[in-house]
């Protein structure tokens, strides 16, 4: 007999000055946050620490600002402005990292608030589709305090809590927040797209996370065979890939077969597919982004993106300037991996300009940025206008490479900036 307990019941076992992780993406769970907002009035200085997280917060409201303070691993759009004021603060940290928080007492947890499937006949919760640095979590936490979904899939992998390790089970029926980026793609992501499918090779095996880019990459594909999946979250694209047999993960030397990730987000299509289907394994961050892991597997190409990219190829990807705007997340275990794997191709694709129509291609990073990929790790850059291949090139070749890619509005003034910085272009350059 299974005693569930009220979210009030429970997020009783909260006192002030707890540290409390947050499971997160489309796992984050609302019952329990809207439990523990309730309780802000007779709470200070709880600690809240998650990576990305999915749907509103209240609970980040500038009027809990002594209740409860955001110190995030990852910045996601609902958390930014408690961030970026003196309510939140920002860990940089490697994805593959963040469970060595927790394991060596660094951030020694007192509670975790998770959101899992109902028990089986052996009593055993899935973390469903975010394992990632949750099952760590849930191993190193004084307390677990779970909702317990009929709407999370049981994942197969890693993500298996036995109920003994739950201190207080909510019942819940929330649906999983979805996020669904094929109906906004553009025309410059599908040009994107078609230059980083014209980089993978049969047999490849895929990184990339979720966005428009990943999606109009995903739609280009279709000519390719044996595509191999090992990434740190996937969404709906990889779906029609599988049922076309596209996607066979046949030549994968790591979990041969199967689709390998931390966490996925999408649609509830997405997520009724992943439920209890074998070909995916859901594994823990610090594992599945392991560069050792990740080399392993033939023709790693590895695709991930920037907000602004200098003419040296410094890649920030984290703040505009100071603004911490999203996080160092996986994109330099990958880049490293991608590169150590034989064949593997490690690429940076973007939009050539912002919304506003501000370049990203610029001469210095905005003062304060934070430099998530360094230059000695880049090898291809993409945007609309083209591939630029940066590895083994000078400062100057480099410059050059990243000029072609820019916008045409915005390349005669790097070129001046090129020539101010570098002298003639002709200038020892091939």
């Amino acid at each position: 007999m299974i005693n569930y307990v009220s979210a009030q019941e429970a997020i009783a076992q909260v006192k002030s000055g707890d540290r409390v992780f947050i499971h997160g993406s489309a796992a984050t769970p609302h019952t329990l946050l809207r439990a523990l907002e309730a309780r802000a009035t007779e709470l200070k200085g709880v600690e809240l620490v998650a990576i990305s997280t999915l749907g509103k917060l209240p609970i980040a409201k500038e009027e809990y600002r002594d209740s409860f303070y955001f110190n995030s691993l990852f910045v996601s759009d609902n958390v930014r402005e408690a961030i970026n004021s003196e309510r939140g603060e920002y860990i940089p940290i490697f994805l593959s990292e963040i469970s060595k928080l927790f394991e060596k007492g660094i951030l020694q947890l007192d509670v975790a608030l998770i959101h899992v499937s109902p028990p089986d006949k052996h009593g055993y919760c899935s973390l469903g589709v975010s394992v990632d640095v949750a099952k760590s979590a849930v191993h190193h936490a004084k307390k677990v305090i779970a909702q317990v979904n009929p709407n999370m899939p049981r994942t197969h992998g890693d993500g298996f809590v036995h109920m003994s390790k739950i201190s207080a089970m909510v019942e819940c029926e929330d649906e999983l927040p979805e996020v669904i980026y094929g109906s906004r793609v553009t025309e410059s992501d599908l040009v994107i797209g078609k230059y980083c499918a014209g980089l993978i090779e049969d047999g490849a095996t895929l990184q990339m996370g979720i966005g428009c880019i990943p999606d109009a990459v995903l739609q280009s594909l279709g000519h390719c065979k044996d595509l191999g999946v090992h990434t740190e979250m996937f969404s709906d694209g990889v779906i029609n890939l599988l049922k076309k047999g596209v996607i066979t993960n046949r030549f994968k030397k790591k979990h041969p077969e199967k689709v390998v990730s931390a966490f996925a987000i999408g649609s509830r299509e997405l997520y009724n597919y992943v439920d209890d289907n074998p070909v995916f394994e859901f594994l823990e961050a610090d594992y599945v982004n392991d560069g050792r892991i990740i080399r392993t597997n033939p023709k790693v190409v590895a695709i991930n993106s920037a907000l602004e990219i200098d003419l040296t190829g410094q890649v920030c990807s984290d703040s505009i300037g100071t603004y911490h705007y999203s996080g160092v997340g996986g994109q330099m275990d990958f880049i490293r991996g991608a590169s150590l794997s034989d064949k593997g191709k490690p690429i940076i694709a973007m939009q050539s300009v912002t919304k506003r129509g501000d370049s990203k291609i610029v001469p210095f990073l905005k003062q304060g940025a934070g430099v998530v990929t360094t230059r000695a790790h880049v090898h291809y850059v993409i945007t609309e206008f083209g591939v630029a291949y940066l590895y083994g090139k000078n400062l100057h070749q480099r410059a050059l490479e990243l000029v072609n890619i820019a916008h045409p509005n915005h390349r005669d003034a790097l070129e001046a900036e090129v020539v101010k910085r570098f002298g003639s272009r002709n200038h020892f350059v091939r």
